[in-house]
């Protein structure tokens, strides 16, 4: 049986993941890129610790080699499907019974496959260990009023070969009451440590990255100290853009491909409530009920940014300590553009090409 650790893991070129464990806790957290085939599901897993807690050892092996012997050739099968010309990793919770027998079962049928030492449990010790030191030193920060497009530059940015941290992406979550409008849940902390990690693996080689400005939660995830005392400390740009473009880009990604679904409605009704509830001017939340009743989503929009996300992005800059570039720009795309321009001018280059 070949062991791997989680230091080796990473130092192996595009391996193939294949992560035992039952759905339920492949979905809490995973490896990025890893494949979920598990060896129980989630009602036979809960089967063999309720057995495991009140009859012992013994008979909760027996009752999981009753469970798995079934689904040993089908499982292989399918194993077997994605061990072409890459190395294959093997990996449980805690690198224990599952991931052991499972390889094993492969070298009985002639594919070769490592073993992940420790599981997951020892690759999340080792991303919380690693992440701190892999945040370069130096940020430049993408600031700017609600839609005008920051996750938009970044993209064009990251196309142009400029290290960027998409931590909106990351965390599932565009980091306002609505912000999971059209990304189901958003992700946990697990899921956004390790995209975290994997992201800043990819900025190896870059003394620098540029990220957008976010509060410490996005979502149900939180940065790391360290990341936030970078940021806190970087080079600041400023976006502006018109009203009109910002309404224009919000309907575009929060009203247009979603208007029309079932859940819709009820999803921004439920924010609304949040919004109204911290409103005080009477005549504002009646229009605000008007719209909402009505659907007309894109009239409330403008009302939102000027009367209750624009009055709160001021104080959130005080926690920077630099002082702000300004970017006026007509759209994004523009404002893309003249970042990129700035970041020349700053002596910043691209360095992912």
């Amino acid at each position: 049986m070949k062991d791997l650790s989680v230091e080796e893991l990473f130092k192996l070129k595009d391996p193939i993941i294949i992560d035992i464990r039952s759905p339920i806790e492949y979905k809490d957290g995973a490896i990025p890129g890893a494949i979920n085939i598990p060896l129980f599901s989630n009602e036979e897993r809960q089967e063999v610790g309720t057995i495991y807690k009140h009859e012992g050892q013994a008979a909760a092996k027996w009752r999981a080699m009753e469970l798995v012997s079934p689904k040993i050739p089908d499982m292989l099968q399918k194993i077997k499907s994605y061990s072409k010309d890459r190395e294959l990793v093997i990996h449980c919770w805690r690198g224990g019974m599952r991931s052991k027998a499972v390889v094993t079962f492969l070298e009985f049928a002639g594919i070769y496959a490592w073993r992940l030492v420790g599981g997951y449990k020892a690759y999340r010790h080792y991303i919380l260990e690693e992440i701190p030191a892999a945040i370069p030193n130096q940020a430049v920060v993408l600031h700017g009023l609600t839609g005008v497009g920051k996750t938009e530059i970044l993209k064009i940015l990251k196309t142009k070969g400029y290290p960027i941290l998409d931590l909106e992406e990351m965390a599932g979550h565009r980091g306002s009451i609505f912000g999971t409008v059209g990304l189901g849940e958003g992700n946990n902390q697990k899921t956004f440590d390790s995209l975290l990690f994997k992201g800043l693996q990819d900025l190896q080689g870059a003394d620098y990255f540029i990220v957008e400005a976010e509060s410490k939660r996005i979502g149900k995830a939180v940065q790391p100290e360290k990341l936030m005392d970078v940021k806190f400390k970087g080079i600041n740009l400023y976006i502006h853009t018109p009203l009109e473009q910002r309404v224009k880009h919000l309907v575009s990604e929060y009203v247009r491909p979603f208007e029309k679904e079932a859940w819709y409605y009820e999803k921004i009704s439920l924010g609304m409530e949040r919004v109204i509830k911290r409103i005080k001017d009477a005549e504002l939340k009646s229009q605000l009920s008007e719209a909402l009743i009505k659907r007309n989503y894109q009239a409330m929009i403008p009302i939102l940014l000027e009367y209750y996300y624009d009055p709160r992005y001021d104080h959130a800059k005080l926690e920077y300590q630099r002082e702000f570039i300004d970017i006026f720009a007509k759209d994004y795309q523009d404002a893309a553009d003249q970042v990129a321009t700035k970041l020349e001018q700053l002596s910043f280059q691209p360095v992912l090409v």
